[in-house]
């Protein structure tokens, strides 16, 4: 594998490629999006003006234009681009391509190194760039669609200034399709077709910020149109050409993280709307419903507790109607567990109560449990004092007893304070009241 035969240079199209390859943009006067780093004076614009060497990460959605950005950096600063896939290449091919750079850098000329994916390649073969990237041999561009934190090693990352790519608007996208549209050279220019402001609205608003997607649809709509001699996309062919929005969504990945934590945040802020929204979009992006199921059921304990007890309940039949009945007849048992959550009154006692508890266990002496809580089911035990003292509840006129049930460093310890919400208000009177008759038998 050879330096100079890696990728056509930036600027040239491959005959027949689609129309989002097409109509790349060659400059930064012809990109669209990231203003908060391609505005005058910000700073990725200040990078590639003052040709800064620096290498670089572009953590975004995919897209965005991080191979494109790459590609008008590499031409701007008239370096050699080549292109790597974290999926295709191995250490083999990377060691060679280093090499190669190297001998090239011997000779005045520069590198550039762009790493589509670079969150697949392992441990091993991010360490493989280290030393050249340190060195300047190369001048490294990674495009990763995970957080960059969690998927790129920490040595790798020090070494790399991260920019974070945000979703196109749907404005910024219909600037897009409108200049493919009309492009003669690389879009649809000559085939002399138009477009309604709606049918352009809607691909912009179902490509989820996707340039690429958008631009694809809008190919096949333009197809459709000339095939039926029409002048114009209707927004009815666009809907034909869409055939299903496309959202962003990976079960491993961070979307996966931050849709379920918008989830679990609305239902907690008692957003009913925002709740079954968010529910929507992870059941429509084929999350596995079961995984929502078991984590609405965590909500129930979590968040709701014994403010609302028969949530718990709700959710378990609405995981077991999922189960049962599977997608999309089961979508709505979700969506009506979701729906009472969101209503339901809150209380988090018993998540903080059970949390001092662990802490407890944690940092104090794992003391013997009390003699008089001991049961003595031998002669032996009865000798030992097992249970003496013990008082049965059921004797007293309250059912309650004045015994310690504590060990003895945490003798009085409270745990548990119910709030005033829903069930807990009288969960609260009732232990108020537990606590007058203990002190009335000690006085």
């Amino acid at each position: 594998m050879s330096l100079f035969n890696q990728t056509p240079e930036p600027g040239r199209t491959v005959v027949g490629a689609p129309l989002a390859e097409r109509m790349r943009p060659r400059m930064l006067d012809e990109y669209v999006g990231q203003h908060h780093l391609l505005a005058a004076g910000k700073p990725l614009r200040v990078q590639i003006e003052s040709d800064d060497t620096a290498s670089m990460i572009f953590w975004g959605p995919p897209g965005v234009g991080k191979t494109t950005l790459a590609q008008i950096i590499a031409e701007t600063t008239r370096a050699t681009f080549i292109r790597f896939s974290a999926v295709l290449s191995g250490i083999k091919e990377i060691k060679q391509v280093m090499v190669d750079a190297e001998k090239a850098s011997q000779y005045g000329s520069r590198t550039i190194l762009f790493i589509d994916e670079i969150h697949r390649f392992n441990k091993a073969q991010q360490d493989a760039f280290l030393p050249y990237v340190e060195h300047g041999t190369i001048r490294l561009i990674g495009a990763t669609t995970e957080n960059p934190s969690f998927e790129v090693i920490s040595a790798l990352l020090s070494r790399c200034r991260v920019y974070t790519l945000r979703a196109l608007s749907e404005d910024e996208i219909v600037t897009l399709l409108r200049r493919a549209l009309t492009d003669n050279e690389r879009g649809l220019g000559t085939m002399r077709i138009g477009a309604e402001d709606d049918a352009l609205g809607m691909i912009a608003s179902y490509s989820s910020g996707d340039a690429r997607n958008a631009l694809n649809a809008l190919e096949v709509a333009a197809k459709l149109t000339e095939a039926r001699a029409e002048k114009s996309i209707t927004p009815e062919i666009a809907t034909e050409a869409l055939q299903q929005r496309t959202l962003l969504y990976d079960k491993q990945g961070e979307e996966h993280y931050n849709l379920i934590s918008a989830l679990h945040k609305s239902v907690r802020n008692s957003d009913v709307d925002a709740s079954l929204y968010w529910l929507g979009r992870m059941l429509q992006s084929g999350e596995d419903p079961m995984y929502v199921a078991r984590r609405v059921v965590r909500m129930a304990v979590e968040d709701i507790g014994l403010a609302a007890p028969e949530a718990l309940n709700l959710t378990l039949s609405a995981r077991d109607a999922m189960h049962f009945l599977g997608s999309p007849e089961g979508d709505l048992a979700l969506a009506q567990a979701v729906a009472y959550l969101a209503l339901a009154p809150k209380s988090n006692a018993i998540y903080i109560a059970y949390g001092a508890v662990l802490e407890d266990i944690e940092h104090t002496r794992a003391e013997p449990v009390p003699l008089h809580l001991r049961n003595a089911p031998t002669k032996l035990m009865k000798t030992l004092e097992y249970g003496k003292g013990y008082q049965y509840a059921h004797d007293m006129e309250d059912k309650v007893a004045d015994m310690e049930c504590l060990p003895e460093s945490l003798k009085g310890r409270r745990y548990y304070e119910p709030t005033g919400e829903g069930r807990e208000k009288l969960l609260a009177q009732r232990m108020e009241e537990i606590r007058r008759i203990r002190a009335t038998k000690r006085s």
